[in-house]
């Protein structure tokens, strides 16, 4: 696929980044993971994100990397870019991207470094060491211990030349702001905390036209309502689902950590698109939040 149509999908149009399917026992579910992607293909998406943060990039191994990329390229046959999640240490960042190059994905998503704190200079040398690895353009997700200010986003710009965008995750306006103006279009912007939705209208403010919908697995009708509210400056509509859909949902999501995954896999529960059960170290809301999902996907639907 040619570099500039992956650009455009990231610039323009919603960014879905679906769940991953496991069954009873905790294993990927192929079937219901294929059934899933030709779901989403149905609507009117700009590019696919596999194995993401919404997919659990933290809980499945190689070999369960390796089918979940294999399969995305496979189903989704270049009708939009295909986007693929690497990192955790250089050497399996390294290591996932050649997978994914060799499955034929379209570009890669840098995670942060697993686990331990770490100083800007040394995750500046883990992203620089894993992205000049790779023949693939890569976008940085700049989040919790991975996070650069301005200066090394310029840094690792100029010292990988297929570095092609930057996914905030920190939804810090001022940060952003100033690594925007300091690096310039030289990298596509994308927003990328959870539940995106919430602080789209400022993103779109500094410049910043497209994000991550988790949400768009269990309402895709109403997530691109609301981007298309957003983007033709609809405040009316905008304003209207905030306040009856996404706020709602975040102050949900806000009660347990893990519930930005958990709670999109009971929605796809709830709408009948069950992809199990997410993995420990996470766990699924209650009963009673199952409820009240359910209620706020009822009231919110889409005609």
């Amino acid at each position: 696929m040619e570099l500039s149509k992956i650009k455009d999908s990231l610039q323009n149009g919603l960014l879905s980044f679906p769940i991953t399917d496991f069954d009873e026992l905790e294993k990927l579910n192929e079937a219901s993971y294929k059934a899933r992607l030709e779901w989403f293909m149905e609507h009117d998406i700009s590019s696919i994100f596999v194995a993401g943060g919404t997919g659990e990039f933290f809980s499945i191994d190689s070999h369960e990397y390796e089918r979940i990329v294999q399969l995305s390229v496979a189903t989704v046959k270049d009708k939009v870019p295909v986007i693929s999640s690497i990192g955790k240490s250089v050497a399996e960042g390294i290591h996932l991207a050649a997978i994914a190059e060799k499955a034929g994905v379209n570009a890669l998503l840098l995670f942060p470094p697993y686990l331990t704190e770490c100083p800007q200079d040394g995750v500046f040398e883990y992203a620089r060491a894993i992205i000049n690895s790779t023949n693939l353009p890569v976008i940085y997700y700049n989040r919790a211990n991975g996070t650069l200010n301005a200066s090394f986003i310029e840094k690792l710009a100029h010292a990988c030349p297929n570095l092609i965008g930057l996914k905030d995750g920190t939804g810090n306006i001022q940060e952003l702001n100033d690594t925007i103006k300091t690096v310039g279009d030289r990298l596509i912007y994308i927003g990328g905390v959870p539940t995106a939705e919430i602080v789209a209208e400022a993103y779109l403010s500094i410049g910043v036209n497209t994000y991550s919908s988790a949400a768009f697995n269990f309402v895709p009708e109403l997530a691109n309502k609301y981007y298309k509210a957003l983007r033709s400056g609809d405040k009316t509509t905008v304003d209207h689902i905030l306040k009856n859909f996404f706020i709602p949902l975040v102050r949900i999501r806000n009660r347990k950590n893990g519930y930005a995954v958990s709670l999109i896999k009971a929605g796809a529960e709830i709408i009948g698109r069950s992809a199990g059960a997410v993995r420990p170290p996470l766990s699924m809301p209650t009963a009673a939040e199952y409820a009240e999902l359910k209620n706020l996907i009822d009231a919110n639907a889409v005609s």
